[in-house]
């Protein structure tokens, strides 16, 4: 089986493939300072809760926007699984995958997974809205390429800011605003709908922006944890994809393993 790793700047995502069906998924909190042992310890004894074993992994491939953790993903992979992990950079030049900015270098590995697996499921332009540390829109031309993004700060990051910054404000979760109201009408209530009707204006502001700049009719996907909650609100997003990231690292590594043999 395929060990997928998504090694983000909030969470690193673990999950096992075989073929195309994903057979299981573990999640863990970031931690550039996380050592190999520490993920084998937690991750192999989920596996085995799973009903999966070490010796079930026959090849692993990653997506890392997190330089600082690289090493010890490394070690991991290649002290419990036998062998080094496959990068996404690695894999690009096999699935012939185009990148049409300035600086190609610089598209996240992320972003690239999700542009190849966005390409696969849906025809034509798309838009890809990434709920992550960052909001991230990304564009893919008809023929799969990338074509340009937008990077904004992600809502946790902004909530997280706005509660540090002001003393007298409180810590406040996600959520959408009881009754579907804009204004509030207590501390708590104007955040909630500052944070939630701010995000949902700058997403279909951003995309209605977009359609005009490239004249095109996009479909519009959605990634991340609070994908969902955005969908059910905005007509703008067309799709919600859970697996986005993970689902273009498989489609990444098969052209790898093509290319071996």
């Amino acid at each position: 089986m395929l060990l997928a790793i998504d090694s983000g700047n909030t969470n690193v995502v673990f999950a096992l493939y075989e073929g195309r069906e994903q057979r299981g998924k573990w999640r863990i909190s970031t931690k550039p300072g996380r050592s190999a042992d520490e993920y084998a310890v937690w991750l192999t004894q989920l596996m085995t809760l799973g009903g999966f074993g070490v010796s079930d992994v026959t090849s692993v491939v990653i997506s890392n926007v997190v330089p600082t953790a690289q090493r010890s993903l490394n070690h991991f992979c290649s002290r419990y699984f036998a062998q080094p992990p496959v990068s996404v950079e690695e894999c690009v030049a096999a699935y012939d995958f185009a990148i049409r900015i300035s600086r190609p270098e610089q598209v996240g590995a992320d972003r690239i997974a999700n542009a190849v697996a966005a390409h696969e499921a849906y025809e034509g332009g798309l838009v890809i809205i990434d709920f992550g540390t960052a909001t991230t829109l990304d564009l893919v031309d008809p023929d799969g390429a990338y074509s340009g993004g937008i990077i904004a700060p992600g809502i946790d990051v902004s909530m997280e800011a706005l509660y540090q910054a002001a003393a007298k404000l409180p810590r406040i979760s996600v959520e959408k605003p009881k009754d579907n109201t804009v204004v509030g009408y207590d501390t708590a209530s104007a955040m909630h709908s500052g944070v939630f009707w701010g995000y949902i204006s700058m997403i279909e502001g951003l995309v209605k922006r977009i359609k005009e700049e490239r004249g095109d009719s996009l479909t519009v996907i959605a990634t991340g944890g609070l994908a969902p909650l955005f969908h059910q609100t905005s007509d703008v997003i067309h799709h919600v994809e859970p697996d986005l990231t993970l689902n273009g690292l498989v489609s990444l590594h098969e052209a790898y393993r093509r290319q071996q043999t």
